[in-house]
């Protein structure tokens, strides 16, 4: 799992990866300013946005959640240990980044099975001396296998929190809160539970149209309704919703967004819609811009 993972021979990792078809973790390194993707996946990225063209605030601020909420666990309720499935490619801050960078003896295991993500596992692995991270090759299907893998690296007697992160929509119909209660019951008191999760409630007719780009190449995810998303925390034994509740991702506890990199003007201008999306600053985000819920629980 995560030794073996880290083990592979490249080769056998490039056959896993199928760069005929767009994939979801590098379509999302592509609205991330990520360089680890092809140009199938930069097609699906161009297509979505020319059927949204602010549907990157979508991505940005989800990512944008996951930074406030990892800091607000660390700062506020004490957190130091993090379980992170669906991780995704390296980029901006990780989550052991910002844990780190507030208690550097902060642990974290991330979580993926796509091997474009594995052959990057390495740069997830970056701790600073005082903590630790690892990474366990295994899919959100397989709650056992992570907690068992997981149980290397962190202590499932203190608190640990579950961040389920633009993952859950992959999964279909009522499978998914089954897996969250599974992961959840392994956890102690004082757990929090992390999720962000793709709508079309807000706003249908965009989202939809992004949605249907989407389909055309070959992947798909299921968009639940906020009570849908809520349920993740009211059915889930032992969690309470925390204030503020499901809300859309850029509304959770807000704060401004870092500042985009400095560019020339006459660079940006020559850049395409794609390339422009990583010199954007996101803190112009309006209500009508988002389709993406977020919320945090705690175990007690």
């Amino acid at each position: 799992m995560s030794g073996d993972a880290l083990s592979q021979d490249p080769a056998e990792l490039r056959r896993r990866i199928d760069t005929t078809k767009a994939h979801s973790a590098r379509v999302y390194d592509v609205f991330l300013g990520g360089k680890d993707n092809y140009e199938v996946d930069r097609a699906a990225a161009a297509a979505a946005l020319a059927a949204n063209p602010r549907g990157y605030l979508d991505v940005r601020h989800n990512r944008d959640f996951l930074r406030r909420a990892v800091t607000h666990l660390v700062e506020e309720r004490g957190v130091r240990q993090f379980l992170d499935i669906g991780t995704g490619l390296p980029t901006g801050e990780n989550v052991h980044q910002i844990a780190q960078g507030i208690d550097p003896g902060a642990r974290v295991v991330y979580v993926d099975n796509d091997p474009v993500v594995l052959t990057h596992a390495r740069a997830l692995l970056t701790s600073g001396p005082e903590g630790r991270t690892d990474y366990v090759d295994a899919d959100l299907r397989e709650p056992a296998l992570i907690l068992e893998q997981a149980a290397k690296t962190l202590d499932f007697d203190q608190p640990i929190a579950l961040v389920l992160v633009a993952i859950l929509h992959f999964i279909e119909a009522e499978q998914a809160y089954p897996l969250v209660r599974d992961l959840v019951a392994a956890l102690p008191a004082g757990s929090h539970l992390v999720i962000s999760h793709l709508t079309d409630e807000m706003h249908p007719e965009p989202t939809r149209a992004v949605q249907r780009t989407y389909t055309e190449r070959g992947f798909t995810f299921v968009f639940r309704t906020k009570d849908e998303v809520e349920r993740f925390f009211t059915e889930t034994p032992g969690i309470t919703l925390e204030e503020p509740g499901v809300l859309p991702v850029h509304q959770w506890h807000p704060n401004p967004a870092p500042a985009p990199p400095t560019v020339d003007p006459e660079y940006f201008e020559s850049l395409d819609d794609i390339e422009k999306i990583r010199y954007r600053d996101i803190n112009d985000v309006t209500d009508d811009d988002i389709n993406v819920y977020g919320a945090v629980g705690r175990k007690d």
